[in-house]
Parts: C-alpha cells; structure tokens; sequence
C-alpha cells in the first residue's frame, strides 16, 4: 500500500491570488478519459481538456496532445505538474491497472523537461479536496450530519472503484491511499446472490469493483439478462445507463437499481470501518452523473441497513460530489505541499544545509549549489559529468563541493538529498506559543526534538562514525572540549568514557583549552563539541592539537570551518538562535552523537577479550569493567549486549 499523504488544510480561494511564475500541469488520468488543465494561480484553472486514452499510444502522447495546443498561448514553460491517476502509486514505476499505460516518474519529468512531477493515486487527490467543497459542490442524499474535524470517507465508481479515507492531523489532514475496492464482493439479497454466481464463472475472485464500476455494471446487465431468460446483447455501461434513466428497458433500470444498492453496501462498509462520521463522499464518473435516479434509489436505505448498527448509520451523512474539479483541486493541494516542502529545512535538510552555506562557498562551488537547488531531482540522478557541465565546473569541484557540505563524497551526498527528497515521514517543527496549556508545550518540545533526531538519524555517515570509534579505541587518553551550553555534553562524554574504563578528560573553560591544547602528544584524541557559534575560538584549539600530533574529531555543524580541520567531522545540522534561545535541541543531538560514539566504542573493545587495564584504572573501580566487556562479544545477540551495556552507562545506574 502507498504510504499516506499528507498536507495542510487548504483554505477556501480568495478572490484575487497571484499567479504562479510558471502555470501547473494538473492531470486526471482515468481508465477512460485523461483530463489536463493549467493551474494559473492557487485554485485558479484554465485551458482544461478531456482527451480519450483509447486515442493516445500512451501518457507522455496525450500529455503531449494537450501541451501542443497551448503552443500559440505564448505561456511561460511548464516547470511543475502532478498527476492524479487511477492506479496504486508506490515508487517510480506506473502501471495503470485498468489501462495498458505505464511509465517510469522520473523518465517523465525528464522527457517534459519538467523540475518537478508528483504523481498521485485519483482518489487519494480527490480526498485531499473534500474538506474545500463547498455546499454547491456537493448534494447530500439522506439525513445525518458531519462531526467537524472528524474522519472521512470516498468511494467513486468509474473504470474501477476508488476508495479512500480522510483523517484529521494537526491542521491539516492524511489522505490514505487505499485499494479498498478489491475487497470481497457481498451479496444482501436473492438478485445480488444471483448476480454473484455469474460472475463466480468469469473471475474466481469477485471484488465490489468488479460489480461497482463501468465493466461491472455491463456483466451486471448480463447477469440479469440470463436471470431473465433472454438471449445475451453486448451493451456498453453508458447505454446501459441511459436506457435506465430514461426508463426505456426494465432490464437496465433493473441493473442500475441493483448498482446503486451494492453501492450502499460498499459505503457502509467503508462508513463502519473507518468510523467515518465527517460522512461519506461519492465521486467518480457514474454516480455524479445519475441525478435523482441516484437519490430515489435503493442507496441510503442499504447504506443505513446495518442491523445493530442501523442507528449509528443513520447519524453519517452521505454526499455526492458534484465539481468536475475536485480531483484538480486535491492534486494542487498535494503538488503545493510538496514544493513548500522542498523549500523548506523539513522537505530536505541538505538543500538547507547548502542555502545556509552558500556565501561561504568559493565562487566554482557556489555554482554547484545553485543548480542542485534549481534541479534537485536532476543533480540526484545525474552522473557527475552532466552535473559539472550544468554548473559549468570541472568535476574535481563537484567532489570538493560535496565534501565541504561534509559528505564523503557524490554518493553519499546524493543519498542523503535522496532522503529530503522522497522522504515520506513528515519532519515538523512546531513553534511554542503563550496560550499552550503545558501539556500543548510538553507535547511540542517533545516533538520538535523528535523530529530533529530524525534528521539526524538520516544523515549519518556510516565513514565517518566508523573512523571516529576507530580512533576512539586506539587512543591513549580522550580530550574533550567545548564551551558554554555544551560543557555538560563534555562532561557527559567524560563520565561516559571513564565508565568504559578509558582515560577521558573534560575542558570547558577557553584559558585552560589553550594551555591543555599545548601539552597534547600523538596517541590522544581532542574531540570538539561546537554548534558553530564558537568555532573560532575552537578551531584555533583544534589547529594547535594537530600541531601537536594529536587527532581531532569535530562534531559540529557541516559548514563550521572546524569540519575542515578535524581529521574526522561528525555532522549535526540543528539550526537553532543562540543570540535568544538556549541551545535546546542541538544539545540533545550533541549528547546523542556521544551515545553513538561510546557504545561503538564499548562493543568494539568488548569484541576482544582481555582488554588490558591500567593499575590505576583497576584501583578507581573501573577493572569490574573488564569481564562484561571482555564477554560482549562472545554473545548471541548484539541487541541484548547493547542493551546491557547503555543500562551501564546511563547516568542513574549504581
């Protein structure tokens, strides 16, 4: 199953609202019709078509059908575009499942020499529009009434059946993509048994959407049709419909009738499941086309027929949708959120990172960095010849543009822009405010933190926390410096390592890191702790260590010019103002980068039995350190071992 989406409640148009720099491609791919129109400004649509895809070889032909009659409009090139379709979406590759269409996303995006193309199952689109409808947009059928802020349900019938679910967030909403119209058809009644049984002969599994949509209501006909006795005729669904609207054959009224009703099945199921009391939506392209035939059927009653259940189902409204934009607007709300997401720290900490860094950069590499931010997508799958004739460089600055944002190099710099860009678990910050109760602050401080730990975790580099603990564990004595907030991370880092049974120091005052700095020899490591406000003075600490033979191992901030003099950089990038705030969070990912750094530490010296001690270690205790360590590695399970060793190491242990 694709994974949810999710995006802000978008608000009702205004008026008047600026246009886009360059109009959106939205497009509504269907197993019948592809329907295209521009997006000029936010819910603003124009030129809209209806192409038939029995007419088209393919996508990129019908995309390519509408674009060309918008060449003597003298538009601004297209550079973005979402496509909702009606199919599941889960990875780069397309494949409709009613249609023969399929195509690769990113081949796509290339061949329309668009920046950016999101594609997106229809029904998921369409649910992100719902809570926008107004009430001229859609047609209540029955009673109940909406619980504001409550979940959601859609069902459509078209080439398939669409099924798909709202549920309230923050302040916004997840849309679920689902393939619940593959759930098991059942039958309520003798007609529907028997409509069953000869469908059991055409497909050992019968889904409601093999009933509930253009195909079904034809084997539907069929069905009756030989209920009936009467020689098979091969109708299509639309003059199956027509001839039931204007109640010309009995046996088509009869197949509507029996549609409408399996429908009300459906919805109910779908209403139960999810406890959907914001009602239930219907959309697709049949129903909203069936007016009071729809209201007058047999719909609502099998909807609220749920036995024990009758009344909590007669408190769920249903509506039918009525705008033939809906599923336009719910892409636009998607597409929006996904480019806000990209501008943004949240959408892809590294294309952060490289706008944070940009002045700082020499003229070549700044280049670089101004086209991966105009084409990340394209600097993610290019090779690194194309990407250094795009930024006019030589490849040898791509390399070194990379390692100055503290990637090891393209590979692992296209993997953690890989991470920002197809990400799919949303990294918020949330800001505290006066009115929040203090379980709202408790909530919010905890989440913010949450999330930043997130970023972190998806930019490790696996090098460089190798190199660190490597160095670690070879070492005579561990120094750790740092200033202000942070001197409690070095003291931690302090107690941690003297716990592990290695000589470990703590520096926080800037007189005495000069003067330990003087003193340091080979065989120590300084490890340095910066957020990268105090850089300078530190890096001065660190340009003196190495001066005196010693190996430095910074964690800092990718663009502190203390990354570049230590012999080994682990990045933490938290942007937080230390003019006015407390570095809170940094902090956090501070103390954490140590954990990582001490249990790689523990496990590695564990895995070699008889560690030796010092004579004074073994008197300050630390010689109880030797037989758990020694046996670590000789254990099942490294997960266990962990486990026990930080219970160890945590400051409340005895």
């Amino acid at each position: 199953m694709p994974p949810p989406c999710v995006a802000a409640e978008k608000p009702e148009p205004a008026l008047s609202l600026p246009p886009f720099e360059s109009p959106r491609l939205l497009a509504d791919i269907g197993g019948t019709y592809a329907r295209f129109t521009l997006e000029m400004a936010p819910g603003e649509f124009a030129h809209t078509r209806s192409l038939r895809c029995a007419e088209h070889a393919d996508f990129h032909a019908a995309v390519s059908a509408f674009l060309s009659g918008l060449s003597d409009l003298g538009l601004a090139p297209i550079k973005n575009g979402a496509v909702a379709i009606a199919n599941p979406v889960a990875g780069d590759s397309v494949r409709m499942t009613n249609y023969h269409w399929q195509f690769s996303i990113e081949a796509m995006r290339e061949r329309l020499q668009f920046d950016h193309l999101m594609v997106v199952n229809d029904f998921t689109a369409l649910a992100m529009a719902l809570p926008s409808l107004l009430p001229t947009q859609r047609r209540q059928v029955g009673g109940g009434a909406a619980v504001a802020r409550s979940v959601i349900g859609l069902i459509g019938a078209g080439s398939g059946l669409g099924v798909s679910g709202l549920i309230p967030a923050d302040n916004g909403w997840i849309a679920l993509g689902t393939e619940g119209g593959h759930t098991s058809f059942s039958p309520r009644d003798a007609r529907e048994v028997a409509i069953l049984q000869y469908a059991w002969r055409h497909h050992p599994h019968v889904s409601f959407e093999r009933l509930l949509s253009g195909p079904g209501i034809e084997l539907t006909y069929r069905a009756l049709r030989e209920q009936a006795g009467k020689p098979d005729l091969a109708l299509e669904a639309p003059e199956i419909t027509q001839h039931a609207l204007d109640g010309s054959d009995p046996l088509c009224v009869a197949t509507l009738e029996a549609f409408c009703a399996m429908l009300g099945t459906a919805a109910a199921n779908l209403a139960v499941t999810q406890g959907a009391f914001g009602g239930i939506y219907i959309g697709g392209g049949i129903v909203p086309k069936l007016g009071d035939f729809f209201d007058r059927s047999m719909f609502r009653h099998r909807f609220e027929d749920k036995g024990r259940f009758s009344e909590y189902m007669r408190g769920i409204p249903t509506y039918v949708i009525t705008s033939p934009e809906a599923t336009f607007v719910g892409a636009s709300i998607i597409l929006a959120a996904q480019l806000r997401g990209l501008d943004s720290a949240e959408g892809s900490a590294i294309l952060s990172q490289i706008k944070r860094a940009l002045s700082s950069l020499s003229p070549a590499e700044q280049r670089v960095a101004n086209h991966v931010l105009a084409h990340p997508r394209s600097a993610l799958n290019d090779p690194i010849a194309q990407i250094a004739r795009a930024a006019d460089v030589s490849q040898p600055t791509v390399i070194r543009f990379c390692r100055t944002l503290g990637c090891e190099g393209l590979s692992d710099f296209k993997l953690r822009l890989a991470s920002g860009l197809t990400g799919t678990m949303p990294i918020t910050h949330t800001q505290v405010t006066g009115e929040d109760s203090m379980l709202e602050l408790g909530v919010k401080v905890l989440g913010n933190t949450a999330s930043a730990i997130l970023q972190v975790r998806d930019h490790l580099n696996r090098d460089g926390i190798d190199r660190a603990v490597a160095l670690l564990c070879a070492a005579e004595r561990i120094e750790f410096y740092a200033l202000g907030q942070y001197g409690v991370v070095a003291d931690d880092a302090q107690f941690k390592f003297l716990r592990i049974g290695m000589s470990a120091n703590s520096c926080t005052d800037p007189h005495l890191q000069q003067l330990a700095a003087n003193v340091l020899r080979p065989g120590v490591v300084a490890v340095i702790l910066c957020s990268g406000q105090d850089s300078a003075h530190l890096q001065s600490v660190a340009e003196r260590a190495r001066e005196r033979g010693a190996t430095v191992v910074a964690i800092t901030e990718s663009h502190s010019p203390l990354a570049r003099k230590a012999d080994v950089s682990l990045i933490i990038d938290h942007l937080e103002d230390m003019a006015t705030q407390l570095p809170m969070i940094s902090r956090v990912l501070h103390l954490l980068m140590i954990d990582i750094l001490v249990v790689g530490v523990a496990m590695q010296r564990g895995s070699t039995p008889g560690t030796p001690t010092t004579g004074a270690q073994e008197q300050d205790g630390s010689a109880r350190w030797a037989q758990p360590l020694a046996s670590l590695g000789r254990r099942n399970s490294p997960g266990v071992s962990t486990a026990s060793l930080l219970a160890h190491l945590s400051s409340g242990s005895r």
